[in-house]
């Protein structure tokens, strides 16, 4: 049997997306954190055979629109990556709604602005417009918290760390500069593969965030490494690793969310701020803090994300059961 997926591929900020405008599997569920189990439990081998090689790569991203699940929203998204099909992609979102609206496969309600149901919850969405072009796509997302401060951690490779945990969309364990860890250059981008991979394993051993309202999200799932920015007029830069050896070309979108919760919640950033983010490539994101607000008992803070995104061109893949690598594999 052959499944048959046609993509709009392209990237934001340098990472890439590709949206399935063809193909998409009928999904049961009442909302998209539903439909993102239902998907999960029925559909993970389009995933994998789309982002997996041989028809993607260890950097692959991407998802599927859908009818909204309430009347009084625009859209939803489900994600799809090399490290699961993710409950917030900020990146993902970005190129998404730049694909669909530039192809005409979204039909704002009101023009300029968005409402999008996510797994993770509800986006609220400004865009703005020059021809036929999408050039910049600004998220207000979901809130964003603290998770912990302070797990120790004995890193095989650069020793002791100490890492904060916060939630953007995803759950994230943040690494700022401390003892072996000088900064992103002086590791460079295959060492930040190796050491993140133990990081990730070192921090679950010992904590297990779980999102107060809703508990299928769970678990650290990313590793961002913060450093000092590199180029004038940024605040900021970060390496986020996912996957299981992939580093964002982008500044990340639910990385630079937490990355926000994390400065608001120890200090260093007051709602308004407005914060640069750098990738490790150098492209940028503009992030801001929107607002304070609570999620269950925990401070919190509503982020907003800016950025752009670039489709490359049309792509038609088939998944066919009779080629042996029909779902998709890894190299480790």
């Amino acid at each position: 049997m052959r499944n048959t997926f046609f993509c709009i591929d392209g990237h934001t900020a340098g990472n890439p997306v590709r949206l399935v405008a063809g193909g998409a599997p009928l999904l049961k569920g009442a909302s998209m954190s539903e439909r993102r189990q239902d998907f999960l439990a029925r559909f993970d081998w389009i995933r994998t055979g789309l982002c997996f090689e041989p028809r993607g790569h260890d950097m692959m991203s991407g998802g599927f629109l859908y009818p909204p699940t309430d009347a009084a929203n625009d859209i939803g998204i489900l994600f799809i990556e090399t490290s699961g099909c993710l409950p917030m992609c900020g990146h993902g979102t970005i190129g998404m709604v730049t694909f669909g609206l530039e192809h005409g496969l979204i039909v704002p309600a009101k023009p300029g602005r968005l409402r999008v149901e996510v797994p993770a919850g509800l986006l609220d969405i400004a865009y703005a417009q020059e021809g036929d072009k999408i050039t910049s796509v600004r998220i207000t997302n979901v809130a964003s918290y603290v998770a912990a401060r302070g797990i120790e951690v004995d890193v095989e490779g650069i020793g002791p760390l100490s890492i904060d945990v916060a939630y953007g969309g995803n759950f994230y364990a943040i690494i700022e500069p401390q003892g072996a860890y000088q900064g992103l250059d002086a590791l460079g981008a295959s060492r930040l593969v190796e050491l993140s991979g133990r990081v990730r394993e070192g921090v679950r051993a010992k904590f297990e965030p779980v999102h107060p309202l809703d508990p299928t999200i769970r678990g650290v799932s990313h590793v961002l490494w913060a450093d000092a920015p590199r180029g004038d007029g940024a605040d900021g830069r970060n390496a986020v690793f996912y996957g299981d050896r992939a580093i964002d070309r982008s500044p990340c979108g639910t990385g630079t969310s937490a990355r926000l919760a994390h400065l608001a919640g120890t200090g260093r950033l007051a709602t308004g701020d407005r914060f640069v983010h750098e990738s490790y490539i150098g492209s940028r994101f503009v992030g801001r803090v929107e607002q304070e607000t609570s999620l269950a008992d925990r401070p919190a803070i509503i982020p907003s994300i800016e950025g752009s995104a670039v489709a490359t061109g049309f792509n038609t893949i088939w998944i066919d059961r009779a080629d042996p690598f029909w779902e998709g594999f890894q190299v480790k």
